[in-house]
């Protein structure tokens, strides 16, 4: 199982448009990705109410999964997003 530890880098959080952005993201990403806090239950990153539901603050730890093979590029690009607070998902990592 590949996974990432990033803290949340926009400052309200997995909030409202963060939080939109990073669905849109994890649903583009072509493989399954679950999101937790660390330390808590993971939840699908493709779905808005779930994303929502954790609560997550910015400067938060939380932890991206998939036990997708090839895992690790979308991870990456995802952590990336997550620890910048970006706007949208990079290109590259």
């Amino acid at each position: 199982m590949a996974e990432r530890r990033v803290n949340v880098g926009w400052a309200e959080g997995l909030h409202a448009r963060p939080a939109s952005i990073f669905v849109r993201a994890a649903t583009a990403a072509g493989v399954p990705v679950t999101i937790a806090k660390a330390g808590g239950n993971p939840v699908n990153a493709a779905s808005m109410l779930a994303v929502l539901g954790l609560g997550a603050q910015g400067g938060e730890e939380i932890v991206l999964s998939s036990e997708a093979e090839g895992a690790d590029i979308a991870l990456d690009r995802l952590a990336k997003l997550v620890a910048e607070g970006l706007e949208e998902l990079p290109e590259t990592v």
